[in-house]
């Protein structure tokens, strides 16, 4: 085993490819199969299981994944501490729902550790997305969230990817209104009230499933609904169609400044916001500060 294959093995999980990762790695194709062949016959364990749709880590390779990155982190500080060589970029990836405080931690994150070099990747996405994300470790982080409705759904097929939640906090919901709305002054506002108004969520594409919905009440019929796929496009109707949305009220004034507001909904349900990973696989360095970052946005 040496550190050129272990490297190998991590740019394919990273590209989910093997043509894809031979191009980053400037070597042919059927060099770099052999060279991940040799390995998992070493080590007498399949690292990556192989199908017509591509290639995936197995239950081990996840393992394995884990360790990888460890040891060619830590041959990376000697070198950059020894041999004066160039750091290598920094690769992290997180996949969330449409949550301001995902995007304010990864500011930070990126302001604070980025190198000169770095290969960094957010992606707001569907719910289903995300699992599946984390579950291939496209991603290392998924941020999503739970309640008493969509838990059981959930839960299942976390565990069924290998997949961990780690609550980051508990909300009660909100409203998202422009500042312009007439339930704008209220303390607190009644579901009956918000059936003149525009209800706007986030498209779940083909899994449109109400256990996916980013939104909670997703079962509750509306006369009016538009469904949105980005968050700018969501607040722009918000103000121009005085629309609504429901989540947890965390708001970023930095990110979307002063025209939208949470107001409080009158419900006895909460929303359970948190991160997913691999059960078997530790986090990176960039990882476990991201997961700082994010407790850092939501408390601030």
């Amino acid at each position: 085993m040496t550190l050129q294959q272990l490297k190998y093995v991590i740019e394919v999980a990273t590209r989910g490819s093997m043509n894809e990762a031979a191009k980053r790695l400037f070597i042919s194709q059927p060099s770099l199969s052999n060279a991940i062949r040799d390995l998992e016959q070493e080590l007498r364990i399949t690292i990556f299981e192989r199908t017509n749709k591509g290639i995936t880590l197995s239950k081990e390779g996840v393992e394995f994944l884990s360790y990888a990155r460890q040891v060619v982190e830590q041959a990376e500080l000697l070198e950059n501490r020894y041999l004066n060589a160039k750091p290598s970029p920094q690769h992290f990836s997180v996949s969330t729902q449409h949550y301001a405080f995902a995007v304010n931690a990864f500011v930070k994150l990126v302001q604070q550790y980025g190198q000169d070099e770095y290969e960094l990747a957010l992606r707001e996405t569907k719910t289903y997305e995300i699992i599946q994300d984390v579950k291939s470790l496209r991603s290392e982080i998924g941020i999503l969230y739970l309640n008493e409705f969509n838990a059981k759904v959930i839960n299942k097929l976390l565990k069924d990817a290998g997949l961990v939640f780690n609550s980051l906090f508990v909300a009660k919901p909100h409203i998202f209104i422009s500042v312009q709305n007439p339930l704008a002054k209220q303390e607190s506002v009644a579901i009956e009230q918000l059936q003149d108004y525009p209800y706007l969520s986030f498209d779940q594409g083909e899994y449109n499933s109400f256990h996916f919905s980013e939104e909670i009440l997703s079962t509750l019929s509306h006369p009016k609904s538009i469904q949105v796929n980005d968050r700018a496009t969501l607040f722009n109707l918000l103000i121009g169609l005085n629309g609504y949305t429901i989540s947890t009220g965390v708001l970023s004034a930095d990110l979307n400044g002063n025209e939208i507001i949470p107001v409080p909904l009158e419900c006895e349900e909460t929303i359970n916001v948190g991160w997913i990973s691999h059960k078997n696989a530790s986090l990176s360095n960039l990882g476990m500060e991201y997961v700082q970052a994010l407790h850092e946005a939501i408390q601030s």
